[in-house]
Order: C-alpha cells, then structure tokens, then sequence
C-alpha cells in the first residue's frame, strides 16, 4: 500500500513537472529541446501518409458504396461484429424488374425477349460490381484501414512518449541550471547540482533511446508506401477487370439486340428511329431473302392452301410489322400458320397466342 502511494506520488509530480514545462515553454518562459531535422521530416511525412490514407480511404468508401445510409448500416454491423445482410444492388434490381416485366409481355414477343436479356445483362452487372466491390474491400481498404488503426496508433504512442521524454529532459535542464545560480553558500547547494546532474543524464538517456524507437518506427513508412503501392495495383486491376467484364456484356447484349424491331408501329404510324438503330429486315426487303427451296416448300404450302388447316413454322428471321395486319415476328419462334382464301400467295396469317396478323412466307419454314 505505502508502495503504490509512493508510486502515484512521483507520477503525480512528473505530470506535474511536464505541465509546468510545456507551459512556461508556450509563452516563451523556457527553452524547447528541438527534434533533429531528420526525425521531424519522417514525423511530417507520416502525418501526411495518414492524412491521405484517410481521405482516399473515405472516397473509396463512397465510390464502391454512394448510399450513406447504407455505408452507415454496415459500419454499424461492423461495430457489432455481425455479418453484413446480403441485399441486392442497383443492378439486380433493374434487371429483376425488366425480367418479369418481360414475361409479362411475353417471352415469344420481340419486347418482351429484348427485356428479358436485358434484364439478365442487367443481372451479371450486378453480380461482376459484387464482386469488384468485395476484391477491393479486400485487397486496398483493408490494408489501408489497417496502417490507420494499426501502425499509426503505434507511432501515435510512441511520438507522445518522446514528446514527454523531451519535457522531462528540458524540465531536467531548467532544474540543473537554478540550481547553478542558487546561493553557494547553501549547505545544500552542491548535494542539489549533483542531483540535478545525475537527473538530466537519466532524461537525455530516455530521450535519447525514445528518440531511437520512434526513427525507427518512422522509417517503416516506406514498406508502408511499398505495400500501398501494391495494393493501389490490385485496386486498379480489380477495376480494369470489373470494367472490362461490364463492357463485354453490354456488347453481347447489343449483339443479342441487333436483331430485334428497331421500329414499332403505333395506330400505323411507325415511331421515329435514332441514326444509330441496327436494320432489320422489312416486308419490302422480303424478296431479297433466301426463300425456302421449292421441293421442300410447295409441296407443304400446296397441302395447307388445299386443306385450309392449321400448321406449325419456325421463324427463320426476325420480322418487324409495317402494319396492325401483320405479325411481328421473332427469329427462332414456332407459331401456328393457315391459309385464308383470297391472300396474296406470298403471305400466311400467322398466330402466336391470342395475336393475329399476316406473315410473310419467305420468313417461315413449315414443320412435318
């Protein structure tokens, strides 16, 4: 017990004795021992490492995650030690809603096919952020939260403890130098100069080996560079990667397109296209397209005309209607065709559901 009241007193007047000091050093009462100029170029340049670290850290954060409230959610279930809820982004969203609305319209019609692998397209953007987001939360915010949290906060305790090392050693100076100029005559004059010698060599000692520890510990901020560095690598390649999978994607997803209807008839009336709309074939453009051969065809035609029955036929090419009386038609789709008496030799009526509408024959290849 009388131990730990000894103990907290000599604390209590070293806290004391660094307060007076760096006080009396504030209003330029006292002298301040300076760092060497190669320590304070490291601690400058470690201050400015965290300083960045934190700012591309936080812009980092916001470019993977731009929804605060989100950023916010996971902070705190990292805070509570519990695993992230899997939730759907931006991505998956938009393509579950263009998937179901596609089925909805029909998989069999060219919107609602085009929204369907759009809606897919939309779906592997997603997952490829997903995984983009997760490499770089691993591989370059990690690394860089770990310098913050952990090496700094070392430096951080050390660099204090130099600085009290340091008040101790100039507070240690100033008792030297009073008791020099005190009264010689004192019985107790040299005792107290000897003490205040053997003092100060004890704190430039602490100093001294503080001084040593911290320059070592600064010095690492080079292999912190170093591993930045590799780690700003694997940021940029996660990048090019995520950005390049994106870019594939959409160019199937256009090449899947370019065979749709670039054009849709409204009352009649077909809607306005963009200069850079792929071309599809047209009824007018029908002729120019490879007709099926006439021993497989005729025959087949000549049963369904005599018949005035029902077939099935595979559309061998996108078609786009040029008017409510025809059939759009969708490349690969098997629909249900007939004869009806009167009808130019080069059409069918073409029925896909509850849809109705004149189809060209050039178009189709009649099923046994």
């Amino acid at each position: 017990m009388e131990f730990n009241v000894r103990r907290l007193a000599a604390d209590a007047g070293t806290f004391l004795s660094r307060a007076v000091q760096f006080t009396e050093e504030k209003f330029g009462q006292a002298e301040k021992t300076e760092l060497d100029a190669h320590l304070e170029t490291l601690l400058s340049r470690v201050e400015s490492t965290k300083h960045w670290t934190e700012k591309i850290m936080k812009q980092t954060e916001v470019l993977l995650q731009p929804n605060p409230n989100v950023r916010m959610e996971e902070f705190l279930y990292e805070m509570l030690d519990k695993k992230v809820p899997t939730r759907a982004n931006n991505h998956e969203l938009l393509g579950e809603s263009m998937i179901d609305s596609g089925h909805e319209f029909g998989p069999g019609t060219a919107y609602g096919s085009a929204l369907i692998k759009c809606g897919e397209t939309e779906k592997l953007l997603g997952s490829a952020e997903k995984e983009f987001i997760q490499s770089s939360a691993i591989n370059f915010l990690t690394p860089f939260r770990n310098f913050i949290e952990g090496d700094f906060k070392t430096i951080s305790k050390e660099r204090k403890l130099l600085q009290n090392k340091r008040l101790d050693l100039d507070a240690a100076k100033n008792r030297l130098k009073k008791a020099r100029v005190a009264d010689a005559r004192s019985a107790l004059w040299a005792e107290e100069v000897q003490q205040a010698e053997t003092e100060l060599r004890i704190a430039q000692s602490e100093f001294d080996r503080q001084a040593e520890i911290t320059r070592l510990l600064l010095e690492g901020i080079s292999s912190t560079h170093a591993h930045h560095l590799r780690c700003l690598n694997d940021f940029v390649d996660a990048q090019a990667s995520y950005y390049a999978q994106c870019y594939q994607y959409m160019v199937n997803l256009q090449k899947q397109l370019g065979s749709f209807p670039s054009t849709f008839s409204n009352n009649n009336q077909p809607a306005s296209t963009s200069s850079a709309s792929i071309s599809v074939p047209t009824a007018q453009a029908a002729a120019s397209l490879p007709a099926p051969p006439p021993s497989q065809a005729s025959p087949a035609l000549n049963e369904l005309r005599s018949t005035s029955g029902t077939r099935k036929a595979r559309v061998l090419y996108d078609y786009d209607a040029a008017s409510s009386s025809e059939l759009s038609l969708l490349a690969d789709e098997v629909i249900t065709v007939s004869s009806v008496p009167g009808m130019d030799s080069d059409w069918l009526m073409g029925q896909r559901g509850n849809q109705k509408g004149k189809v060209p024959i050039t178009y189709l290849e009649l099923l046994n």
